[in-house]
């Protein structure tokens, strides 16, 4: 028996499931906008209480590991770690954009789109990185990773090789502001689409069979690129 904590905070987002041997017990999710810190621990406490389950007889705790929010990465990251140490569980780390990719092939929202030979499709994640910047991968119909992840600068002509040869579906909340840049046929987007800790318990549970664990001492997210922080131009002393 596998009982697995999922956690889920690379976003606006926030996210928890709880899994046994690859299957959904229950889900919690919040849309709620830097909520994070707070809502997160609650869910948590909730959701094993409703279950009946002490943190003890949890075998593992995943979390999405990013990219994205390096805010919400960090929130996500320390919870996790806090479990798996206070109750000597192993952390298991899920790639943010492969849930994401995982999670739009089992949902079958791509066949509004009506895209011949779907298999043979690549599946774009993206998170929005500000400004026209996103986090992105490629993956196959069978979520295997294609093309490695990236920061990427979209322009008309971003993706232009990779859309010459196939047809690519994007989707994610970088995608969204990408629609109106990428214009090719075989570019496809689909709207509402955010990672979730649902979307994460095939690939937490196959981690956890391989003993595919993080090392919780030295265990950080994938941010990607560096935190930059920004100073405000307006004036609070006025």
């Amino acid at each position: 028996m596998a009982k697995i904590l999922n956690i889920e905070t690379s976003t606006n987002v926030c996210s928890v499931a709880l899994s046994e041997n690859g299957k959904l017990i229950d889900y919690k999710e919040s849309q709620v906008d830097k909520s994070h810190s707070t809502i997160l621990t609650v869910f948590i406490d909730e959701m094993l209480k409703q279950n009946n389950i002490q943190a003890s007889q949890l075998d593992a705790v995943a979390v999405s590991k990013g990219p994205g929010s390096y805010t919400g990465l960090r929130i996500g990251v320390s919870v996790t770690k806090g479990i798996c140490y206070a109750v000597e569980k192993p952390a298991i780390g899920v790639s943010t954009l492969q849930l994401m990719a995982l999670g739009v092939v089992n949902s079958n929202k791509f066949n509004s789109l009506n895209i011949d030979d779907i298999k043979k499709a690549w599946f774009c994640p993206m998170i929005d990185a500000r400004r026209m910047e996103v986090y992105s991968a490629f993956f196959d119909f069978e979520n295997n990773q294609q093309i490695k992840v990236s920061a990427d600068i979209i322009d008309e002509n971003s993706y232009k090789d990779l859309l010459d040869k196939r047809k690519i579906v994007f989707f994610g909340d970088g995608a969204n502001k990408c629609k109106d840049i990428i214009n090719d046929k075989n570019a496809f987007f689909i709207d509402d689409i955010y990672p979730s800790a649902k979307n994460m318990i095939a690939l937490s549970y196959q981690a956890f069979l391989d003993k595919e664990f993080e090392d919780t001492a030295y265990f950080e997210p994938f941010y990607l690129k560096d935190f930059v922080a920004t100073v405000s131009k307006k004036n609070i002393f006025k």
